[in-house]
Order: structure tokens, then sequence, then C-alpha cells
């Protein structure tokens, strides 16, 4: 990807405390890359192996700011290229019931994994390197509607499109040469997940996350989706009549 060594090579990840951030963070930093781990707490932040950590509130454009401007002096400071940044951070709630159809949360979802993308590219995409590579996180649930992920699928159908404009814009700057990798996991063992109360089928964990994440941000991979076998099958049912999928997929109330 890049003609710098690993350790002049700084990788930010948001969202690095737990789940598949925190497993890209430790799988980066045992490559040997100088890693830029971000996240709301501290301690934990503190704790890792990584080279460098800010701590900030990807929700707060204020926060955001001043982490890209306590960025921008650790690069300058530790001759370091920023080649990737992988935005990773984010929160999942669902709509439990569609006929009290809550709007707080739907609100919640949408800032923190969408507009919050917002703040956060605006102040880091200028400090990337050329040649750099920009992982936004998406999921494979946008493949298909999905009972009671109104929130979730949305915010997440509105990254992968984000990302697929992102690219066609940053192609028209060949000077910079940024790319875009939209990355659409299936199911990965997070604290997330964790709390699901349905089946999670080939479900896997972060660390293998994190290690397919890094292979496809390498190979500059427009979309990075994993498990193949679970995204192939999701890719080919949404070819089916939408009719023939809400008989399928809508979950049947026994009230």
């Amino acid at each position: 990807m890049n003609s710098h060594s690993a350790s002049s090579q700084a990788i930010l990840i948001t969202g690095a405390t737990s789940g598949i951030g925190l497993a890209c963070a430790n799988y980066y930093t045992s490559q040997g890359f100088h890693v830029i781990a971000c996240g709301r707490n501290e301690s934990i932040l503190n704790g890792l192996n990584t080279k460098h950590f800010l701590t900030f509130d990807i929700t707060s454009a204020e926060q955001v700011t001043a982490a890209s401007i306590a960025l921008k002096q650790h690069l300058s400071q530790h001759d370091l290229q920023l080649t990737q940044v992988i935005l990773n951070a984010g929160t999942c709630e669902y709509i439990e019931n569609v006929f009290e159809f809550d709007a707080a949360l739907f609100s919640r979802v949408i800032t923190t994994n969408l507009i919050a993308i917002g703040y956060c590219i605006e102040a880091f995409l200028p400090l990337m390197a050329k040649g750099g590579q920009l992982g936004l996180m998406s999921s494979s649930a946008t493949y298909l509607p999905f009972p009671r992920a109104e929130a979730y699928g949305a915010s997440k159908a509105a990254i992968s499109y984000l990302g697929r404009s992102l690219r066609m814009d940053l192609a028209a700057k060949p000077n910079q040469a940024i790319g875009v990798s939209v990355i659409c996991p299936g199911f990965v063992k997070t604290p997330l997940t964790d709390k699901n109360d349905f089946a999670m089928p080939m479900r896997v964990s972060s660390e293998q996350a994190a290690q397919r994440i890094f292979a496809g941000m390498e190979k500059r991979h427009f979309e990075i989706h994993f498990p193949k076998r679970f995204t192939f099958i999701l890719k080919c049912l949404s070819w089916l009549p939408e009719k023939l999928l809400i008989n399928m997929l809508a979950e049947k109330s026994t009230k």
C-alpha cells in the first residue's frame, strides 16, 4: 500500500476499546504499525499496547476537531504518515415495537453510526497521506431488510452509500489517491452481539474479523465482507422478490 516502513505508518482506529476495534488495534500493533487507538474510555486506552491513543467522543464535533489537532501534532513530531483510518466506532439498538416507534433510539443510532462518521471524515481525511486507505464500518445487514433493524440497518446502509460516493469523488483527486473500503462483517463476537437474543450463524471472533479487515485494507478492496459463505448467502437471498423475503424474514407475532 505504501512505500514507508510499517513503523512509520500511522493507523487510526476509532472504537478501539472493545470488539472489532480493539482486535484491529492489537493486530495492527502486532504487525509493527504505529497504531493510534481512539475511544471514550481513557483507562482502557491507556492499558493497550499501542503507540498512542486519543480520547474523544465521536458524536461531539468539538471533541473530534480537538482530536484531529492533537493527531496532526503527533504525526509531525514523530515523522509519521497517516496511511489508514478505520472508522469502526458504532452502536446497535433495535426497534422492539414498530407501533411504538422509538424516535429517540433511532436518532441515537443514526447520530453515532452516521452523523459522527461525517465529523471524523471532516477531521481526519485531510491528514491522510497520499495513497492512504479509509475504512468505513458498514454491515452485511445492509444486504437484506431484517426485523427490528430499522435504525441500525438504515445507518449502515447510509454508510455503504457514503463509502461508494466518497470513492467516486476521491478518484477524481489523483494527486491524493486515497482509497475507500466499505467493511461489511457478518456476525462477529463482540460485547454488542453478545446482547443479541437471536441465532447468529457462522459468527466469527473479533480476532478473525481483524485479520480479514487488515488483509482487505492492505489490498485496497472496495468491499471487505466476511465470512464469505455467510455474506454470499445473504447476497443471493437479496435477489429474491420482496414479498418472498417478507414471508421468510418477518418475525410473526404470536399475540
